[in-house]
């Protein structure tokens, strides 16, 4: 059978989706590049918030007219949340929670299979970045997160099934592995720990030792999952320093409220620490502006704390209430205008610190693991990113993809930097 897949939202819907698209290659089926092609189309939705929901519909309707002959399966969070919502969509033949989703292969063995397993592979998905899933569900509450109700309790993949997993995929061709899941900082502890069941910075260190990985990157850490003891792993340039610690708010009120374990104080202590011990580091975040309650003193208190940081980079998300969550039970709801006004302040401040991030790399000489090219007025315009998370352009006739070439960055230029490919590349 001819199988679409497409997700929306986070790093781990994407791995779930290229995991999903071997298995399927292997019991038979032909994953496709398009709907158009497709007799099934496979959708992994996200609910993270009620506008990452609404995509989710739009997503599939828009499957439905680009393919009205294909059946559809949901799955993903949303699917978890909300399934009644989805199974009336037109088109929708099945909706299968997050639990199901790890048998889609499974289930679908048997519908239109062919007896041999096709001789073109899956469509290839992050050629140079492969997403490893190394455990799933979360076992925080935070006050305004609906993802631990539908992702379930944490549970960690064996160490021995990752080191095989990305074994295959250093040998497929990839050049970064990418750490993801709900919550890596809490690998290992549902296991029991010990020397079969390492926590996550074992399981960074076994990668290092036991693969020739050229590059191995984290997703998102929680800020009390990073003990300073633990930053000496960077002194393996192979681990990317790129540290992605959600903060989601600068005001200690507002973080009390939302159930964070962590001050603003002892946040700002650790990325100082980080920062001493890895040279460039680059820090990313995630902030929430307009949680409930939220005055304009604790918003301008917020503001000036991610001023202060100086981050990398920053996803800033208005607030979304979720039903279910003790978030969307408080008092003093902001008014959507409000936030989306906070919003636009903060993503202000953002933008001026990502800049100033990125400007003091202009004129240095960097690595650059190349991804995908465009059409531009002479040579093609490549793009692809240094360990510490720079997005660089260059142009260069030759095909750079999946290759590090030496790069020298000229200026800034929208998210990232315009550069110049070493020579001998």
């Amino acid at each position: 059978m001819r199988i679409y897949l497409s997700s929306l939202g986070c790093k781990l819907n994407q791995s779930e989706m290229d995991t999903l698209a071997a298995r399927l290659a292997r019991s038979g089926h032909q994953v496709v590049p398009s709907p158009a092609e497709a007799e099934l189309c496979v959708f992994n939705t996200c609910a993270v918030t009620h506008v990452a929901a609404q995509k989710s519909r739009q997503a599939l309707r828009r499957l439905h007219r680009e393919n009205p002959a294909a059946r559809l399966v949901v799955t993903g969070c949303y699917a978890e949340l909300a399934p009644e919502e989805l199974r009336d969509l037109p088109g929708v033949e099945r909706v299968a929670g997050n639990e199901a989703k790890e048998r889609l292969a499974e289930l679908l063995a048997g519908e239109g299979a062919d007896p041999v397993p096709p001789l073109a592979p899956p469509v290839p998905r992050a050629r140079t970045r492969a997403l490893v899933k190394i455990q799933d569900g979360c076992d925080n509450a935070c006050t305004y997160c609906i993802i631990h109700v539908a992702r379930g309790r944490q549970r960690s993949h064996p160490p021995d099934q990752v080191l095989a997993e990305i074994q295959g995929l250093l040998a497929a061709g990839h050049q970064e592995i990418v750490l993801t899941g709900v919550h890596i900082g809490a690998y290992g502890r549902d296991r029991g720990g010990g020397d079969q069941d390492p926590d996550l910075w074992a399981l960074v260190a076994r990668i290092l030792a036991d693969t020739d990985v050229p590059r191995l990157r984290l997703s998102s850490i929680e800020p009390w999952d990073l003990p300073e003891r633990v930053l000496s792993a960077w002194e393996d340039p192979r681990l990317c320093r790129h540290l992605h610690l959600p903060l989601q708010s600068g005001s200690d009120a507002i973080l009390q409220r939302m159930a964070r374990r962590y001050t603003t104080a002892e946040y700002a202590r650790l990325v100082s620490a980080a920062r001493a011990a890895i040279p460039d580091l680059a820090v990313t975040t995630d902030v929430i502006v307009g949680f409930p309650g939220e005055t304009d003193a604790e918003f301008t208190e917020s503001l000036a704390f991610v001023q202060e940081m100086e981050f990398a980079r920053v996803h800033v998300f208005p607030y979304s209430l979720r039903p279910g969550t003790p978030a969307a039970g408080m008092a003093d709801q902001i008014p959507p205008p409000v936030r989306a006004e906070r919003a636009r302040a903060m993503r202000t401040v953002a933008a001026a610190s990502s800049r100033t991030f990125h400007r003091q790399f202009v004129g240095r000489t960097v690595e650059v693991l190349w991804e995908s090219s465009r059409a531009g007025p002479g040579d093609p315009v490549w793009s692809g990113l240094t360990d510490n998370y720079l997005r660089v352009r260059a142009a260069s006739p030759q095909d750079l993809a999946n290759r590090f070439t030496s790069a020298r960055l000229m200026a800034v230029a929208g998210d990232g930097l315009m550069g110049e490919i070493g020579q001998g590349a």
